[in-house]
Formats: structure tokens, sequence, C-alpha cells
């Protein structure tokens, strides 16, 4: 309930403005003397006062209450202030409108009319007050920002703020971060500033596709091997984890990791040891370990998919990223660095925020690339980024784990064209023969 002050030495109007705004909801605090107006803006949270200008009974300049708007606008320089004149003192109390005052209003005053400026100037202290206070979020979100290596990511929203700050945050230590999201929506960039913010900065820092690697050659990716290990191994091979030894080691689609693949993981994150295919010699790195997924892979654990002990070692600290559509701050200003110089109309602004984004930034920028080519010059305008209006299924959210009936619809609806199945459920056609590998769909 929004509180009045009212300020004036004569009882009768205290008491009647008192009475007037109570009954219209309003909170009232009362004083007859400027010391006492002084003590309750300094110690209670008023949003208006209304102000007499005179305090003794034979004084009639003004003087009193021009030196009490000073005394209130220097303890609180964003309170509203009315105040009630006399004719005599219309004269000073228009230069005081003019150093700051809300209103003034003479006496005998017309209650509508003060009602109707009280809920006005309350109603615009409120919107100065949430301006300001954005005002100090934009400036110490740049005053953050200036002091961080953010990797050219662009974006505007106070959810992406989120997710960078903790980024920064958990930049600061070793301990293993596990990035969900879905795809295109930036988990490898975040990874990016977490390496490039932390003490490891200048150490490797490797990517791994995790999804993409056959079930073969996960040993032999990760860990090396010798030469002669496995038929075409004529040299001896590095792995990722040693080639990232004193670094990062970035894990990415980790929620695709064969079974197999997760079991040797969990021994090296746990003790840093492991041994190259081929060879009995047992070596030890100290790698970060940042992993990244579009999975649910809570579902992927009741479900035998995943296993339970592999996901708390390297989800320590979580990072979720929103998708596009859930950050729509983020587009207009995505759209102007993938097409700089470019002036976008308003019926494009309003296309391009209302779209669904399900393929997310990466979407958007393969849309922007449409529009820079098709249309090198001019302004451009909604068709020119061929954005479809048919709104994905629930089925198509990247946060949503396909099941092997959901696969099996989709092929046959899209007559087994792997990357028509591949769009719809937005992930790569190499994360797609993994599923269908792992359902036993042929294709």
């Amino acid at each position: 309930m929004d509180k009045i002050l009212i300020i004036d030495d004569n009882p009768a109007v205290l008491q009647s403005l008192s009475l007037l705004f109570e009954l219209h909801d309003y909170q009232v605090a009362l004083a007859s003397s400027p010391f006492e107006a002084e003590q309750i803006v300094r110690y209670q949270r008023i949003d208006l006062a209304i102000q007499d200008m005179n305090f003794s009974a034979d004084t009639t300049s003004g003087e009193e209450g021009k030196a009490l708007f000073y005394q209130l606008r220097a303890i609180n320089p964003n309170l509203p202030i009315i105040l009630l004149t006399a004719w005599t003192e219309l004269e000073m109390a228009i230069s005081l409108v003019k150093a700051g005052a809300a209103d003034y209003l003479a006496k005998p005053w017309d209650d509508e009319k003060l009602l109707t400026s009280v809920a006005n100037l309350i109603a615009l202290g409120k919107a100065n007050q949430d301006s300001q206070q954005l005002h100090r979020q934009e400036q110490e979100r740049a005053d953050f920002n200036a002091n961080a290596q953010l990797c050219g990511l662009i974006y505007k929203s106070v959810a992406m703020q989120r997710a960078v700050e903790m980024a920064l945050q958990v930049a600061k230590s070793d301990v293993s971060v596990l990035i969900t999201g879905a795809n295109g929506s930036g988990k490898e960039k975040v990874a990016e500033i977490i390496q490039a913010n932390s003490r490891l900065a200048n150490q490797p820092f490797i990517r791994v596709n995790a999804g993409a690697l056959p079930d073969s050659l996960i040993e032999a990716e990760l860990f090396g091997a010798e030469a002669g290990a496995y038929t075409g191994a004529n040299k001896q091979r590095i792995g990722r984890f040693e080639a990232a030894d004193g670094g990062t080691l970035f894990l990415d689609e980790i929620g695709n990791l064969p079974l197999s693949g997760q079991m040797k993981l969990l021994r090296v994150l746990q003790t840093g040891e492991f041994e190259r295919l081929g060879s009995v010699e047992t070596r030890k790195v100290n790698v970060r370990v940042i992993s990244a997924t579009n999975a649910q892979l809570l579902n992927d654990i009741a479900a035998g998919r995943f296993r339970e002990d592999l996901y708390y070692r390297l989800n320590v600290i979580e990072i979720n990223l929103p998708n596009l559509k859930q950050r729509t701050d983020d587009i207009v200003p995505l759209v102007h660095h993938f097409l700089p110089d470019r002036v976008l109309s308003l019926s494009a602004e309003k296309a391009l925020c209302a779209h669904s984004w399900p393929g997310n930034v990466r979407e958007l920028e393969n849309a922007c690339k449409r529009a820079g080519v098709l249309k090198p010059q001019g302004e451009l305008d909604a068709m020119d980024f061929g954005l479809s209006q048919v709104q994905t299924q629930t089925m198509q959210t990247h946060n949503h784990e396909p099941t092997k009936q959901e696969l099996q619809q989709a092929m046959h609806q899209c007559e087994g064209v792997i990357a028509k199945v591949a769009r719809q459920f937005g992930m790569s056609r190499q994360a797609l023969y993994r599923r269908l590998q792992k359902h036993g769909i042929d294709y």
C-alpha cells in the first residue's frame, strides 16, 4: 500500500487530508513540523509528500516551506512533493516546481484534483525508480562484461546474463561443469568463456564431440593408442585426455556416449589415470572437464542409458541455457551481429521475435545468411528470412529426448530422409544416426 506524508501545522488540515486518503486506500503519516517531516522521510518508506509552505502563525512568506522542500529533497531526491499554497505564495511555489517539486495546489484544494495528482505522481515515481534501477543494472552489466572475456557472445537478455555470470564464477575454480540446453543454444560458446576466464586460459582447450565417436574408436580417441593396437594404427596416437593435460577438455553431446565409453570415462575422471590402447603403462593427467548435452540425463539414468555415478562426477555445477524463444531480447542484437549495417523493418523485427526458433541461435544465423544472400541491399522484411509458420511440435522440443516410437514415426513421415528427420528433432545427422543405432531402427 502506498504511503503519503502530510506536513502541516494545522490539525484540521491534517485530519481532513488523512481521512481523504485513508478512504482511498492510502497509508498516511502525519507531521506538524519540518523536524518531524525530516525524521519520517529519513526513516520510513514514503511514496509522496504533501507539505504546507508556512509553519509559524505569524509567517506568510513561504520561506519555511522552501527550506523544508530542499531538506526533503536532500534526504530523498526521488520523493514526489506536492506544495499546498496560499495565493500569496504562488510565485514561490512556481519557482519550487522549476526546482523539482511535483505539483502545487492552492488552498482550499479540490479533492478530486488532489487525488488524481497523487495517483499520477506515485505511478510516475515508481516508473522513475524502475528506470533508474534498470539503468544501474545495465551499467553494472557493462562494467561486468568489460572485465571479462566473453569470446564474442552476443546477448542482452537477463536469462543469458545469469548464465554468463555463473560461467564466470565457476571459471575461477577447477570443478567439473555440465552445460545443458537445446542444440544451437550456445553451449560450446559458454564452455569457451569458462576456459578463457579461468587460470587455465593459456593451457590447451580440447574439444570432443562425444556423440560422434564410434564405439570401436572411443578408447583410442580419448586415451590414445600404440602403434599396431588396431587395424590401421601405423603409428603411436595421442588421445584427447593426454592432449588436454594441464588444460580443459570439452566433451560435447556427452549424453550420446555409449555405456562402454561411459565406464572408461568414469575411471579417468575419478583418478586421472588411463592406459593407451595396446599399452599396459598407466599414465596420469590433470584435466578439467566441461561437458555439454541437450539430453535429459536424469531420464536417461532412469532408463538405464546413462550411468548415475558418471552424471554426478560430471555435474558438480550445472549451467542451463534457455532456448532462444525464451530470451527474445537477444534476437535483434544477434541479427545485427550476423547482418552488420543492415536495417530491419518493423515487420521483420516482430516476425523474428515471434518465431519459435526450434534450431535456436544456429537457425537464426542460417536465416540471416539467407537474407543476406537473397537481398544484399536495402531494408530487410520478414519474408527475406524465410521463416516457417509451422509451429514446432512437442516432440520437436530440443530438451526432449525422442523415444523409439517417435523416431520411427518421424522416419515414416519423412520417408527415411535422414536430413529431414534430423532437422525435425533439431540435431545433427550424426547424432540421429547414433539414436537410430541405439534403438535398432533401420535406415
